[in-house]
């Protein structure tokens, strides 16, 4: 799952981040093969003028999958990081633009909620305290974000217990 939980001096720690089914490695690997698949036509054309005519169609093809996987890449650099005290939750998020969005609550009075539909996607999972609702892994599958909602809610359970 592309989220993990850890153990720190003052709590826990969930640390979220979006799957990536292309690791930069297949992209080069894509990108390549592509180039590869788009000289083969280009070979029965070699010395004649419909080189010209074709060559910028197919360049501008391979610019595209480039543009648009670099796009994706971006796209996914999002980083939420969520720590659980005794006295605070707090939520930091990294958004690919650089921004940075954080929030924070204290334990005792934080509540995970689970929206099945009506959100932006369903099975979207809000942390609410402080007079405000956030979101936290709305980029996790549905799957995901119903295993994150059950250990999210024990994990603040816990914080509430004398002594957790």
């Amino acid at each position: 799952m592309p989220y993990e939980w850890s153990e720190t001096p003052e709590g826990r720690r969930l640390r979220l981040w979006p799957y990536r089914s292309l690791p930069p490695r297949g992209f080069a690997f894509v990108i390549g093969l592509f180039f590869l698949l788009l000289l083969i036509p280009l070979f029965g054309v070699l010395g004649s003028l419909v080189l010209w005519g074709l060559l910028p169609f197919g360049l501008g093809a391979l610019w595209a999958l480039w543009y648009g996987l670099r796009r994706s890449y971006r796209s996914a650099e999002i980083e939420e990081l969520l720590e659980i005290t005794p006295e605070r939750i707090t939520l930091h998020r990294e958004n690919p633009d650089g921004s940075q969005q954080d929030w924070d609550a204290q334990s005792y009075w934080a509540r995970a909620e689970m929206h099945r539909q009506g959100g932006p996607v369903p099975w979207y999972v809000t942390l609410s305290g402080n007079g405000r609702t956030v979101e936290i892994g709305a980029f996790l599958s549905e799957d995901e974000r119903r295993a994150l909602y059950g250990e999210l809610a024990s994990a603040l359970a816990e914080q509430r217990q004398p002594g957790g």
